[in-house]
């Protein structure tokens, strides 16, 4: 079972910027449909981004205009550039296949991204 292992969050200031890297514990076919979501304490998980085998993104209205996903190369499956974070932008965030459900096992323990002055 492939895992996904994500990496960059960090405590950074409103306003401030990180870039999210997402890598896999295994082979896994490097053109799958790839997303980024995030969970916030006592929220669900939700999606933020997410970015086809062609290259065309979608993204949640509320990071719209701030975050880009785009994919990598054969190690980094996917990257999340955040520019002009808020406060309301900390959570756990996890990549993961677009689509896959909360009972896949390809979930990883994610990266925290807090945004506090």
């Amino acid at each position: 079972q492939v895992q996904f292992v994500e990496s960059g969050g960090a405590l950074v200031q409103p306003g401030g910027s990180l870039r999210l890297s997402c890598a896999a514990s295994g082979r896994i076919f490097s053109r799958y449909p790839m997303a980024w979501y995030r969970q916030a304490p006592g929220k669900q998980r939700e999606l933020v981004a997410g970015i086809t085998s062609g290259g065309i993104t979608n993204y949640a209205d509320s990071v719209k205009g701030r975050f880009t996903i785009s994919r990598g190369d054969a190690k980094i499956m996917v990257y999340l550039q955040m520019n002009s974070l808020k406060s309301e932008d900390t959570a756990v965030y996890y990549c993961n296949i677009w689509g896959s459900s909360e009972a896949s096992g390809s979930w990883g323990q994610g990266t925290q991204v807090t945004v506090s002055s």
